[in-house]
């Protein structure tokens, strides 16, 4: 996995110090950081790796390629004063959650920053499941008027990282991201603290009209390409449904790893 194709010109609540158990059993600090309204959930070692999450655990080896990723993508968006990241792909299947949750991860894992990370495939949202996280107070509550911002918000017991899932599919996905509501979400999510960067998984590029309708409301996207499986037209056509938006890169997804050697 890596990005070939480089970017073009174009609620936690702080308090004191608190504890929590990381995935290696140890204990850490969340620099300033507790969670005293957002639930906080602990996570299944065997479920993570069964759905492919494998940057949880910081020493993890097969983390690296999400390290990488996350300097590639952190540079740009600091460079440019970006806090808000889109993920698409082409079409379903492609991986595009899973390496979003990943990413998210990595960048928790960053001492400086803290990542938020929201299911906005209201089609096919999959985040919640693919973590196991409970739901039941999500993203469709909130849209509904049925329960706050701190309501569904979800720490997974990894410091600096909270999660928005949304539990079942949005009917009329297309009108609700382009509500009021959503872009008033968006700009609160991105605005409330500086040191935030908040990820959103969007639904496939091709699939439906929903990203073309909600990408303008974000700073930047990046592309999730599946190796041998999203044919040349299909990712042409998704380069020029984003051609007016910040494009950090596209990433070449489900790759035969290489073997690179230290020296």
């Amino acid at each position: 996995m890596e990005i070939i194709k480089p970017a073009g010109d174009k609620a936690e609540q702080p308090a004191s110090s608190s504890l929590v158990t990381t995935s290696t059993g140890q204990s850490a600090t969340l620099n300033a950081l507790s969670y005293v309204q957002t639930k906080v959930v602990p996570l299944r070692a065997d479920h993570l790796e069964r759905n492919r999450i494998v940057a949880y655990n910081k020493n993890s080896s097969m983390g690296g390629a999400f390290d990488l990723l996350r300097t590639q993508v952190l540079k740009a968006m600091e460079e440019n004063g970006w806090r808000t990241l889109a993920i698409t792909s082409p079409t379903p299947d492609s991986g595009k959650t899973v390496l979003a949750i990943n990413l998210a991860m990595s960048i928790a894992h960053h001492t400086t920053k803290t990542a938020l990370l929201v299911d906005f495939d209201l089609r096919r949202p999959k985040v919640g499941a693919c973590l196991g996280l409970p739901m039941e107070k999500s993203l469709n509550e909130l849209l509904a008027d049925e329960a706050e911002l701190q309501d569904v918000l979800v720490n997974p017991t990894l410091p600096r990282f909270v999660v928005l899932p949304t539990r079942e599919p949005i009917p009329l996905s297309t009108e609700v991201l382009s509500s009021p509501a959503v872009s008033h979400l968006i700009s609160d999510l991105r605005d409330r603290y500086n040191s935030r960067i908040v990820i959103f998984d969007l639904p496939p590029v091709l699939s439906s009209d929903d990203v073309i309708t909600v990408l303008p409301k974000f700073d930047c996207v990046l592309l999730v390409v599946a190796n041998g499986m999203n044919s040349k037209k299909e990712i042409e056509e998704s380069l020029h449904h984003l051609a007016n938006a910040n494009l950090i890169g596209t990433v070449l997804n489900k790759a035969e790893p290489q073997n690179r050697s230290y020296y």
